[in-house]
């Protein structure tokens, strides 16, 4: 079990009778409710970090998907929680979000927010339009990405984060340049992460052995953005909390959290979860990475 933590205590569901939420009150807790009515209960200027994991809007179409040789069907994110009528309902959704983290987060907090070609560049948008000044953007190559098994454009390998502050006078902000350099490729720590797709054993599975979570991220992502970003005994927030890897591994590095998570599935499967200290390896170089500084 993850130290300190009482499962039977670690969720809290969200009432309409509940106007203002303590930070005493949600620390290290799941919250079980919509994120757009919750995170408008939590105090102004309250956490020191923000990773937010959110609908993709992939997009997809109304049909089966289906391998043009093999004849397997494509397992893509058809989740409810990813679909949206239109451009406009997501931006407005993505912007309603963004709003009220800034408003709560310290003046030296930073924003994470993690996406696809699908949305990132209208999140950026938006995140602009807010004021959020943007620091950096960090790639993230799969080694082992999604097959392109239709062979009509290129294998989509990578995912991008957007790393910012609320506004442009956000200096005093955190960050552990050393660690940078480590995880990123390169002498200089740039900004490119490797991390294979989380599989295996790390992935959390129904009982009939399929994944719970359409897009559940890897362990050692969230450990790099959290050590990197963040120091012991600060609080984090995740408002679509998914798995509940960044609370997972939050606490396992001495930092606090706070997550808001909707769907009752992927509550009972983060309880389950946080029966067991995640596996936070040490940092082997990948393949890429060897490759790049032997020629640096």
């Amino acid at each position: 079990m993850v130290e300190h933590l009482n499962i039977d205590k670690l969720v809290l569901a969200d009432s309409k009778n509940v106007n203002q939420y303590t930070l005493d009150e949600i620390r290290n807790k799941i919250i079980l409710g919509d994120a757009l009515e919750v995170l408008k209960k939590i105090p102004d200027e309250s956490v020191d970090l923000v990773f937010i994991d959110p609908p993709y809007f992939l997009q997809l179409p109304k049909k089966k998907l289906v391998r043009w040789n093999v004849k397997t069907k494509v397992e893509g994110v058809e989740d409810d929680w990813d679909k949206f009528e239109s451009f406009e309902e997501y931006d407005s959704f993505i912007e309603n979000i963004l709003s009220q983290t800034s408003r709560i987060m310290k003046t030296n907090a930073t924003l994470w927010i993690i996406s696809t070609y699908h949305s990132i560049h209208r999140i950026g948008t938006i995140m602009q339009n807010l004021r959020y000044w943007l620091l950096s953007e960090i790639v993230w190559i799969k080694n082992n990405p999604m097959p392109n098994w239709l062979g009509v454009r290129f294998t989509n390998a990578t995912e991008t984060i957007i790393w910012a502050v609320k506004d442009k006078q956000s200096k005093k902000y955190t960050f552990n340049k050393e660690l940078a350099k480590e995880f990123g490729i390169g002498k200089v720590g740039a900004n490119v992460w490797v991390i294979p797709l989380c599989t295996g054993k790390e992935r959390i599975k129904k009982e009939d052995g399929e994944k719970l979570h359409s897009t559940q991220k890897p362990v050692e992502l969230l450990k790099r953005i959290i050590l990197t970003t963040s120091n012991e005994g600060d609080l984090i927030l995740d408002p679509m909390a998914g798995t509940g890897t960044t609370g997972h591994v939050a606490k396992e590095l001495k930092r606090d959290f706070v997550m808001i998570e909707r769907e009752k599935k992927y509550i009972e499967g983060m309880k389950e979860r946080f029966k067991i200290a995640p596996n936070i390896k040490d940092r082997k170089k990948s393949s890429i990475e060897e490759e790049v500084e032997k020629n640096s």
